[in-house]
């Protein structure tokens, strides 16, 4: 029997208006997304790519077309069955990191387990688990503001993995950082890989989505083959 994809999207389009200029974010896209996959989806700036991460994400609905995740039809939700399945079956890492600032590392990572309604102990335990995980144990009580930038997305990755989602969804996870951190935060990102973790890492960074093992080029809202970043 084939499993089917734990992420697709079929004839997809997200258009919006901007003053009376119609815009065409996505503009039909299909896609198809094996679990257990490290797929990069990768563009240039105004390409379509974060339209459709904010789309995977259960951030945004589409105009038309159809997207399952995990094998759940989105189309037709409310918001609250909406922010039930991003809960449940999502992470996320943005590239600002999106950490609560005045409070610790270990208490950010236990927020998303605080509401699916986990006890505390529970929650503590599993918070630390994964702080140790991303090699950050002895980081749990220091705030943001106390961290590296590298650091810091850490927390973010731990927190993204605390409710142990189907997916773990990246937004640009390395580019407030610097190359050396970069890598180091890539570094991490192919371990959960390994571990069988289904990662979709949207970048505008050709060097960093050549490192994941499917590539997903997108260009004026199409999915599209060869480069798609022109002339450097």
């Amino acid at each position: 029997m084939i499993e089917k994809p734990v992420i697709q999207l079929i004839d997809v389009r997200r258009y919006y208006l901007v003053g009376e200029y119609l815009v065409k974010a996505l503009d039909g896209v299909s896609l198809s997304i094996p679990r257990g996959s490290f797929t990069a989806i990768m563009g240039p700036s105004g390409s379509g790519k974060s339209t459709m991460m904010n789309l995977i994400g259960c951030l945004d609905t589409p105009t038309s077309g159809y997207i399952t995740i995990g094998g759940e039809m989105t189309n037709g939700m409310n918001e609250e069955e909406l922010a039930y399945l991003r809960n449940e079956k999502i992470g996320f890492v943005f590239q600002q990191f999106n950490l609560l600032g005045k409070v610790n590392a270990l208490e950010n990572v236990m927020t998303p387990m605080t509401y699916a309604g986990i006890p505390h102990k529970e929650r503590r335990e599993r918070a630390e688990e994964m702080l140790e995980k991303v090699g950050l144990k002895d980081r749990m009580k220091h705030l943001p503001s106390e961290l590296s930038g590298g650091q810091k997305q850490r927390v973010a990755i731990a927190r993204a993995l605390v409710n142990d989602p189907d997916i773990l969804l990246a937004d640009e996870p390395t580019g407030a950082l610097d190359s050396k951190t970069g890598s180091e935060v890539m570094g991490l990102f192919q371990e959960l890989h390994e571990e069988g973790r289904t990662i979709v890492f949207v970048t505008h960074d050709r060097k960093l989505g050549s490192q994941c093992p499917n590539q997903v080029l997108i260009k004026d809202g199409r999915i599209v083959e060869g480069d798609v970043f022109g002339e450097s």
